[in-house]
């Protein structure tokens, strides 16, 4: 029987930094990563915008801050160190009613708290950053330091080291749970380990749930899905516009982002999928899983907290092209309907939910013991914040 120190499940951005953390420290640990991909990143980590979030949303006493901007420098080292592209794009983010304004305060408020760079701008300054913004914006606030980096590539990369380091990948094979006999059970046969780190993202639950964890947890996923600016209005946005959030919403609404690739993306949405990859309309969905998710998701909507109702309402509406360029237009008035051409880019935000209380999950959760430590709800900015969380993993863990 195969025998590792150290298993890894999940070989996405949160696995690898992980594994890379432990043979950081322990270069002769015996780590194993095992995917239930054919490569590293077929989900979250590899259909990331590539943005690397300055933390402006996080309180300081929330887990997303403690690594969010400290992760964000940290990628950009390893980035510089391995000759990965990263461009510092700035984000700006405006508000269109006064409404917003409290919101505002809080945002600067955070930033202040967690040593960001961020400050309010007047509409001058927006519109000499962000041509496509409103002029009559209700107020903006410019964030520098917001980049963009190739996700794929520091996947890649990641890859390559751990393997150059000793680590074992084993694609195409799940870790099921443990055995009687105190090795891990496999879709391909057992597994000796001394310690499971479980990093499966949307699936994270399921394996925390066969170690005995995640009881008062089950996980909801939440569709984004993308236009792509056309190349005559494209040119207008230089780097990120985001909507001020609303505090209401557990989401960020939908924005502007310009790749490395000098591609525009608008979006996401954050539409209740049917499935853990439900990326197309249909395509993905599982109907069993299905119909599990709309019994959640029914839950959820009858204890309406996070405003969740109007979530719901307002999400769906976004298949509509016409709504959809209706919400973009708050943050780019001359967007015209024929400006957003469609793309196949979509993701899935694995949003874990609180039974006991039926909110949504809006911090990471870390629960485990001397035998294992399931990293749940690893939403955005775990791509940014990864290699502090990595560390945060690691430490919670005692198995270093």
């Amino acid at each position: 029987m195969q025998h590792f120190d150290f298993i890894i499940a999940g070989a996405g951005i949160v696995g690898l930094t992980t594994a890379y953390e432990i043979l950081s420290r322990a270069p002769s640990a015996r780590v194993a990563v095992v995917e239930k991909e054919d490569a590293p990143g077929r989900h979250a980590s590899g259909r990331n915008s590539g943005v690397l979030h300055c933390g402006l949303y996080y309180g300081s006493d929330t887990r997303k801050a403690q690594v969010c901007a400290v992760g964000g420098r940290a990628m950009k080292d390893f980035a510089d160190a391995h000759g990965i592209p990263w461009h510092k794009t700035g984000k700006v983010l405006v508000a269109t009613d006064p409404d917003q304004l409290p919101a505002v305060d809080r945002l600067l408020g955070n930033a202040a708290d967690n040593a960001i760079r961020a400050e309010r701008i007047d509409n001058r300054t927006l519109l000499e950053l962000e041509p496509a913004a409103p002029p009559d914006a209700v107020a903006a606030i410019h964030c520098p330091d917001t980049s963009v980096i190739d996700a794929k590539a520091v996947l890649e990369t990641l890859r390559r080291l751990l393997v150059e380091r000793g680590a074992r990948f084993y694609f195409q094979r799940r870790v099921l749970g443990p055995a009687a006999d105190g090795s891990l059970q496999t879709t391909d046969g057992p597994i000796r380990g001394g310690f499971l780190f479980n990093c499966c993202g949307a699936y994270a639950d399921v394996l925390a749930k066969a170690c005995s964890f995640a009881r008062q947890y089950v996980l909801v996923p939440f569709k984004g899905i993308y236009w792509k600016l056309s190349p005559q209005k494209n040119h207008l946005v230089r780097g990120n516009i985001y909507p001020v959030p609303d505090p209401a919403m557990p989401f960020l609404g939908v924005h502007f982002t310009r790749g490395l690739s000098g591609e525009v993306y608008v979006g996401p949405t954050a539409i209740p999928a049917l499935g853990r990859e439900n990326y197309g309309l249909l395509a993905g969905a599982r109907w069993g899983e299905a119909a599990t998710i709309l019994g959640r998701l029914a839950l959820l909507y009858l204890a309406d907290h996070n405003n969740f109702r109007l979530l719901a309402r307002t999400e769906i509406r976004k298949y509509s092209k016409p709504f959809f360029h209706q919400c973009a237009r708050r943050l780019f008035p001359r967007l015209g309907l024929d400006d957003l051409v469609p793309t196949t880019k979509a993701g899935i935000r694995p949003q874990l939910v609180n039974i006991a209380t039926k909110r949504l999950e809006m911090d990471y959760i870390l629960e485990g013991d001397g035998k294992s430590l399931h990293v749940l709800n690893a939403i955005s900015p775990a791509f940014t914040g990864s290699f502090a969380f990595a560390r945060m993993i690691v430490d919670r863990s005692g198995a270093l």
